[in-house]
Formats: C-alpha cells, structure tokens, sequence
C-alpha cells in the first residue's frame, strides 16, 4: 500500500488550498493549508479520502480525527466545521474527494445484495487499507489518461463504492442506496430543508412526509447529521448568511432577513456563538484573507 499511496500523493501535487476538479467527474483534490472560513460549509455526499495530514471534523456534536492514511463517509449534504494540519513529519494535508453516485450505487447494490455489508456504525474514520488504495489510485491515474475516462472511470467509481460498502461504513451507503430506508428518508428531507432553509419549519409536518412519529424522526435526524432539524436549519441559515455577507455584500441586516430571520439580534448573537466572532468582523477578516491568497 505504501507505494500505491505514494503515487496518489505524487499524482495529486496539483493540489491548492481551493478545491480542484480534475478531468474525472465527480473527483476533486484539495491540499495544503486550507483556510478555516472555507472548511465552515456545507458539504456535499462524498467519500474523502486524506493521503496526507490530518482532518479534525465537527459534524452536530460529533467530533471526528481523520489521520491519514484514511477515508471518511458524508451519506448527505451536512453543515461541517473542520480544520487541516500537516502531519507530524511537516508535510501538508492532501485529500481527494469522490463525490457519491447515485446510479452505480443503486447497480452495486442489485448485484451483490446486502448480506456481506457491516451493521451500522457510528460516524467515524475509517483506514485505507490496500485494496481501496489501490482501486483509488486506479481511478486518479485516469487524470492523465482523459480519452480512458468515460470507458473506465464509472467501473473504477463501483470498485471504490464496493470496498466502502464493505467497511465500517458500508451501511450508510447500502441504506441511502434503499428508496425507504430511514436514511434515505432523511435524506430527502435534508434536501427540502436546504431548498427551504429560510422558510419556518413544522416538524410535526415534516415528519409526517417522512411517514414517522415526531420522536423517531428526531431520533433519525439526530442519528444521521449529528443535530436536531432546528439545530441543522440554523447550521444552514449561518452558512448561507455568513457567504451574502463575506462574498456578495450584504448589509448584516439584510442578510439576517434573508435567510429567515426575524430578529437582527438574534441574529447577531448566534452568528457569533457559532462562528465566534460578530458578523461584520468575521467578514472582514474572510475578505482580507482571500485578498491575502490572490
């Protein structure tokens, strides 16, 4: 594995601290040190894969190590705060991210059934070990081999869902891949709540589409994004609020309204609970420090 693991760092030197999608769709690679403020996001189904460093996540109340070499599952868009660190010889972070894909995964798991997939298991990092290495490696090897990608990258992207299946996390995969799995459920009810993050929210309601009682659907919602759905609404209007403010210009106010507040206030003070500084400022320290990176 060491030598396959080599050859992805190497094959990866492209890195910057602003994600780069390479020629294969859906595969992205990111490295060096990332600012805080852009690890403060919302980030999208992936699987990823750090080669190189560390990768501290917090996800609801969950706080989550990935040394390298390691993968870690994202099964729906989810409201993250992370930080990067070089590793302990002082070589910077570098990761690869493989965005999940429905189709393949829906296929995967028609033909090899669910009898060999791990019982579910808590969020958690999860070792690269040989064989998911080396069918990673396969798949980045096609960035320099682009007329081979649209013929081999889709079995390359199966062969890596097949070893995550198989893992410690495979059961989040197999369950968003299952139409009525509680997974799957909440996961569709996480997409209307980014559509709708600034509408007011009946839980109630919500519950009822997901065909559950109100307790189980807080359990599932807490169980699979790490917070309550009052808690990831409010997750997400910070976010989005927090991107109006920094990168198009909003008035604090303004962009408070925006995103379903009714209280500037209110506003103000959980800005500042949960990014830690107060809306204006942390603004203007995101400006200068994208000035700052050219």
């Amino acid at each position: 594995m060491t030598n396959s693991l080599s050859q992805l760092i190497g094959l990866t030197d492209q890195a910057s601290t602003r994600p780069i999608e390479t020629t294969v769709p859906g595969l992205s690679v990111i490295g060096g040190d990332v600012p805080v403020h852009q690890l403060a996001a919302i980030y999208q189904p992936m699987i990823g894969f750090v080669l190189q460093g560390t990768k501290l996540m917090l996800i609801g109340d969950r706080r989550t190590e990935v040394n390298a070499p390691s993968y870690f599952l994202l099964p729906m868009h989810l409201p993250i705060t992370a930080t990067v660190h070089p590793d302990r010889d002082g070589r910077t972070y570098r990761s690869v991210g493989l965005n999940l894909d429905h189709e393949i995964l829906h296929g995967l798991l028609r033909d090899v059934g669910d009898e060999r997939i791990p019982k579910p298991n808590a969020f958690a990092a999860c070792a690269m070990d040989g064989e998911i290495t080396d069918a990673l490696l396969r798949l980045v090897i096609l960035t320099t081999r682009p007329n081979e990608i649209a013929a081999l990258a889709p079995a390359y992207k199966r062969e890596i869902f097949y070893r995550v299946l198989a893992g410690p996390q495979g059961d989040s995969l197999r369950q968003l891949a299952a139409s009525e799995s509680n997974l799957s459920r909440i996961e569709r009810t996480v997409q209307w709540m980014r559509k709708n993050y600034d509408s007011a929210i009946d839980v109630r309601d919500v519950a009822r589409e997901t065909g559950m009682a109100v307790t189980t659907f807080h359990r599932q919602f807490k169980r699979a994004t790490g917070l309550s759905p009052v808690q990831f609404q409010k997750q997400l209007r910070l976010m989005e609020a927090r991107n109006l403010i920094a990168y198009e210009g909003f008035a604090v106010s303004n962009a408070a309204f925006k995103v379903g507040y009714e209280s500037p206030s209110q506003f103000n003070r959980e800005y500042s609970r949960f990014f830690g500084s107060s809306p204006s400022k942390h603004a203007a320290y995101i400006r200068r420090a994208e000035a700052s990176r050219g």
